[in-house]
């Protein structure tokens, strides 16, 4: 059986991860309609996927109106954040199954709308969750759940944006105002937060969060900074933020994302010309963002357990650490190495056996001579090394996941029921920073 999906939305996600993989696996999956405003990029995925001209759509309804007619199995909703919950409800209402890209909802009354709505048509939802689809979190997900560190009592995940990718996506790009997107708590670190409420398994009682818009002000523009860094910019050769940088000369082989986002020419030429006028030219200090460039959540659980959330711009890194301590064990871990440290308390403890990792070094730590062994786990490429593509491997497995559910194979573990907690404590930790208080997440 193959499988035709519709398209709504072909930027980043909707053609480079999503489509991408359709593309790859003609045999399972086929591209049969593509929704999107923006024509370069709507052609080039449908140009890719040998769409039928009348199944290509400046506006994602039409699609959906279409849908039946068309012969769709399910469709793919990777438009941006605050459209969301209308297509997922239009989809949901005319029965059709949906991946949709988190944040499912940008606000708790549309939240509690689209679970409303998908619970009444009895609607098949996936949210695109993809760290639960990782490797890495799949590793430690399997030693919490084996016991291997007893009981689960800390969580701490640090969230390092890189501060290229903060200037790219919050100052500069699409998430940079949350009246337009959604609060950084959601856009960013839904994904984290979705990671701690399917570790803990329960929701949180209780969230407090603090961050705020601390450097990427007006305030702290350099004397003699322009609107634009071609505008003449006096720092250009200092500031870690000059976009030509970034975009023409890091990136110079780069074609896809994130510099497929500037516009459809990325010759070298082209790239400086969107770099001039464009939202990705401008000054870091002098653009209309708003999105907090630094945040720390705390979360209380009913038996007894913790977890902290930290997200920072301010990081050479670009990964996300972890550490989980339980009543017998510990775990350290790093996305982006895909090293996993897991010291063991008692002298006669073990590992579990695993197929997503592998044992690549064992030692012991004072004073008590206990067990560390040392980890790999997460995709590699052909000479062996970490994968990072695709969410290192998620974006693939999701996919594969959606894929085979809708071909009748079982359902991925992402649906909307699954993810509704998260988000609620996405909206609990936003209301918390916002109003300095800690709030009661059944009270949110």
């Amino acid at each position: 059986m193959t499988i035709r999906l519709g398209i709504l939305g072909a930027g980043a996600r909707g053609a480079d991860a999503y489509g991408r993989w359709v593309l790859q696996r003609p045999e399972r999956a086929r591209i049969a309609a593509v929704a999107d405003p923006v024509p370069h990029r709507r052609e080039r995925l449908a140009d890719a996927a040998g769409v039928a001209n009348a199944h290509r759509y400046p506006d994602w309804r039409d699609l959906v109106t279409d849908a039946d007619r068309t012969g769709l199995d399910a469709l793919v909703v990777s438009l941006p954040d605050r459209l969301h919950v209308e297509a997922a409800i239009a989809a949901a209402e005319a029965g059709i199954p949906i991946l949709l890209e988190k944040p499912a909802a940008t606000t708790a009354a549309d939240l509690d709308r689209l679970a409303a709505t998908a619970e009444a048509r009895g609607a098949r939802v996936w949210v695109c969750h993809v760290m639960r689809y990782q490797p890495f979190w799949q590793t430690l997900k399997h030693l919490v759940e084996t016991g291997t560190i007893g009981g689960l009592v800390t969580m701490r995940i640090e969230e390092n944006i890189g501060f290229w990718h903060f200037a790219h996506s919050y100052v500069r790009g699409n998430w940079r105002d949350t009246a337009t997107s959604a609060p950084i708590v959601l856009a960013k670190t839904s994904h984290d937060l979705d990671a701690i409420r399917w570790f803990s398994g329960a929701a949180p009682i209780s969230i407090a969060s603090v961050g705020s818009l601390t450097y990427f002000r007006p305030e702290h523009a350099p004397p003699g900074a322009p609107e634009h860094c071609l505008d003449g910019c006096p720092v250009a050769e200092e500031c870690p933020f000059y976009a030509p940088r970034y975009y023409v000369d890091a990136l110079a082989h780069v074609d896809g994302f994130p510099v497929s986002l500037l516009g459809e020419d990325t010759s070298a030429e082209g790239r400086m010309e969107a770099l001039r006028r464009g939202p990705y030219g401008r000054c870091v200090f002098r653009s209309d963002n708003d999105a907090p460039d630094h945040q720390q959540t705390t979360m209380d659980f009913a038996d007894g357990m913790t977890a902290t959330l930290s997200t920072s711009a301010f990081t050479g890194q670009n990964t996300r650490t972890v550490r989980l301590t339980g009543t017998r064990g510990e775990i350290a871990g790093n996305l982006r190495t895909g090293q996993v440290e897991v010291d063991l308390f008692s002298p006669r403890a073990s590992l579990p056996e695993s197929a997503l990792t592998r044992v690549v070094g064992q030692s012991t730590r004072q004073p008590l001579g206990h067990k560390v062994f040392e980890l790999y786990s997460g995709p590699v490429n052909a000479v062996g090394e970490p994968d990072h593509r695709g969410h290192s491997g998620g974006d693939d497995a999701l996919m594969d996941a959606f894929v085979t559910s809708l071909a009748g194979g079982g359902e991925p573990s992402t649906t909307l029921k699954a993810s509704l907690d998260s988000h609620r404590m996405a909206f609990a930790a936003e209301r918390s920073r916002l109003e300095r208080r800690t709030v009661r997440l059944e009270a949110a």
